[in-house]
């Protein structure tokens, strides 16, 4: 008989990651969809940086289930994770004493979805997406500044999403979830499958 019950009942991690952003959101002051997203450069070195989760789909969907966020399609990270075709992140949450640890595949959102999601972000983000080429030198501020105020005249109050912008997918092939417990003999599960769409395989862990 398992012994998940609770804010780890049931057998979709999708629908438990959801429950517990959703129970954040509520207590969390900053940001309760940063993820800190683990990549790995040419050498193997890796690389971490905040972003924010923007959509998490369920076991329902087409991908099997799925985490996005977006970005640039210039920058490190987006180079870095074509390369490899891989990535990982956690989300933590210091007002809950929770995380959420993710591995998986990863793939791009271009089409409908990212457009929508790219309308209802307010217009001065709109227009610096198109401003900046993220993760490039720039001279200064007042160069970014300039370029922000070019684009503003090209692209007018209604941008359209630019062409190196976008989603990522993360399929996952593993999620663990972990609570705090008292004297640090902490709960942790993992979900684990062999592929996306896959039985999950679901296990308790030592702390």
């Amino acid at each position: 008989m398992s012994d998940r019950t609770g804010i780890f009942a049931g057998d979709d991690p999708f629908a438990i990651a959801q429950s517990w952003l959703s129970e954040a959101e509520k207590s969390e002051i900053n940001d309760p969809n940063a993820i800190a997203l683990a990549t790995v450069d040419a050498e193997g070195l890796p690389n971490v940086r905040m972003v924010l989760l923007k959509e998490i789909e369920g076991q329902g969907a087409d991908s099997g289930g799925a985490f996005l966020f977006y970005t640039n399609y210039g920058s490190a990270k987006s180079a870095e994770i074509e390369a490899a075709g891989k990535a990982a992140f956690v989300l933590h949450w210091k007002s809950l004493r929770r995380q959420i640890r993710v591995r998986g595949l990863v793939s791009r959102e271009e089409g409908p979805q990212a457009d929508a999601y790219y309308v209802s972000r307010s217009l001065k983000s709109r227009l610096g997406a198109w401003a900046s080429r993220q993760s490039q030198p720039l001279a200064s501020r007042s160069a970014l500044m300039a370029e922000v105020a070019k684009v503003t005249a090209q692209h007018g109050t209604a941008p359209a999403r630019p062409p190196f912008w976008g989603g990522f997918r993360i399929v996952p092939l593993e999620i663990e979830f972990w609570a705090d417990g008292a004297f640090r003999l902490h709960d942790r599960f993992r979900w684990r499958r062999s592929e996306p769409g896959a039985a999950w395989d679901i296990s308790r862990l030592n702390p």
